[in-house]
C-alpha cells in the first residue's frame, strides 16, 4: 500500500512537473523577450498560450502536499521543519506570479502593467529554482527524518543548485516548444521561428547542466548518480532521445506530435528520478514503507484518489482541449 501511494504521490510531481513547468516555462521567455516593442508579440503568445489554464495547472501541488501529508505524515513533517526556505520562497513566487499575472490585464496604467509583469515573469524562474532546489535536497538526503535539518545547507549545496538551474532550464526548453506548437497551430511564422532558436538555446543549456551535474553527483549524491546509471539510465537516454526528436522535427512536424515528445522527454527524465530514489522518500536513510501513515489511512488516500479522478479529471481534460482549440480566448 506504501508504494501504491508513492506512486500515486509521484504521478502528481510529473503532472506538475509538465503542465506546471510549461507555465513557468512560459514565464521565462515573458521575461527575456526584450523591451516593450520587441517583446509585444512573444508576449501576447504567452498571454494567449497559458491564460486559461495557468492557474489549474497548480491544482497538481495541492494534490502533491495534501498526499504526502496525509499519507507520509512524518516525512511532511521532515520536509517542511528542514526546506521552509525554499518551500517559503516558491510559496511566494507563486502567489507573485499569479497576482502579477492578474494584474497586467487589469491595470490601465503603462507603469502599472510593466510592474506587474515584471512580477509575474520574475517570479515565473524563481519559483521552479526554488522547487528544484527542494528536489535537489530531497535526493541527496540532507533532510534528517526527525526534521528540523539545516535550513541553509539542506538546499544550497551543489545537488540542489544544480536541481534548481535544471528545473528552470528545463521549463524554459519545454515551454519554448509548445510555443512553437502554438505560433504554429495559429499560422504566426515569425514566431515560431522565434521561439525555435530558444528552444535550441534551452535545451543546449540543459545538455551542458546535465554533463556538469554528472560530475556535481559523482561528489555530492553518489547514491543518486550510482542509481541514474543504473535502474534510471533507460529513463534518462528516452529523455535525451526524445528531447532531440523535438529538435528535429521542430520545422514540420504537427503541434501535438511537437508537444508530445517535448512532454517525453521532461517527462522521461523526472521518472528517471523518482525511479533512481526509490525505495527511498527522504535520501538513502528513511524508506517509503517507514515514513507512511497506517494502512487504513492509505487505503483513505486511494479512494479518495480514485473519486477525484472520476470527478477532477474530466474537467481538466476539456480544459485543456478547449483551450488547444482556441476557444477559450474570449473569456
Amino acid at each position: 500500500m506504501s508504494t501504491l501511494v508513492a506512486v500515486i504521490l509521484f504521478a502528481g510531481v510529473l503532472l506538475y512537473a509538465v503542465f506546471g513547468g510549461a507555465d513557468f516555462g512560459a514565464g521565462f521567455w515573458d521575461l527575456t523577450a526584450g523591451g516593450a516593442e520587441r517583446g509585444r508579440l512573444p508576449r501576447a503568445l504567452v498571454d494567449r498560450s497559458i491564460g486559461p489554464v495557468w492557474e489549474a495547472n497548480h491544482v497538481w501541488l495541492i494534490f502533491c502536499l495534501v498526499v504526502l501529508w496525509s499519507a507520509f505524515p512524518l516525512a511532511f513533517a521532515a520536509i517542511m521543519t528542514t526546506l521552509y526556505i525554499p518551500l517559503g520562497l516558491a510559496a511566494l513566487g507563486i502567489v507573485l506570479r499569479g497576482s502579477g499575472f492578474a494584474f497586467r490585464k487589469a491595470s490601465v496604467g503603462t507603469q502599472a502593467q510593466r510592474l506587474a509583469g515584471a512580477a509575474f515573469a520574475a517570479s515565473s524562474v524563481v519559483t521552479p529554482f526554488f522547487l528544484g532546489t527542494v528536489a535537489g535536497g530531497l535526493a541527496s538526503g540532507r533532510v534528517p527524518d526527525g526534521g528540523g535539518g539545516d535550513g541553509l545547507t539542506s538546499w544550497l549545496n551543489p545537488t540542489g543548485v544544480l536541481g534548481g538551474l535544471l528545473a528552470v532550464v528545463t521549463c524554459a526548453y519545454l515551454a519554448s516548444v509548445f510555443l512553437i506548437a502554438e505560433a504554429r497551430a495559429r499560422r504566426v511564422t515569425e514566431l515560431e521561428d522565434w521561439f525555435r532558436r530558444r528552444a535550441f538555446a534551452s535545451a543546449g543549456a540543459a545538455g551542458v547542466l546535465a554533463v556538469a551535474g554528472i560530475f556535481v553527483l559523482h561528489a555530492d549524491s553518489r547514491h543518486l548518480f550510482d542509481q541514474l546509471l543504473g535502474p534510471g539510465l533507460p529513463l534518462v537516454l528516452i529523455s535525451a532521445a526524445t528531447g532531440v526528436a523535438s529538435l528535429a522535427v521542430s520545422q514540420r512536424a504537427a503541434p501535438r506530435v511537437l508537444r508530445m515528445l517535448a512532454v517525453g522527454a521532461v517527462g522521461a527524465i523526472v521518472a528517471g528520478w523518482g525511479v533512481s530514489q526509490y525505495p527511498y522518500l527522504l535520501g538513502t536513510h528513511v524508506k517509503i514503507g517507514q515514513a507512511a501513515a497506517p494502512d487504513p489511512t492509505l487505503w483513505t488516500v486511494v479512494i479518495v484518489f480514485l473519486v477525484a479522478g472520476v470527478v477532477c479529471v474530466p474537467s481538466l481534460v476539456l480544459l485543456y482541449v478547449l483551450q488547444q482549440r482556441g476557444q477559450l480566448e474570449t473569456i
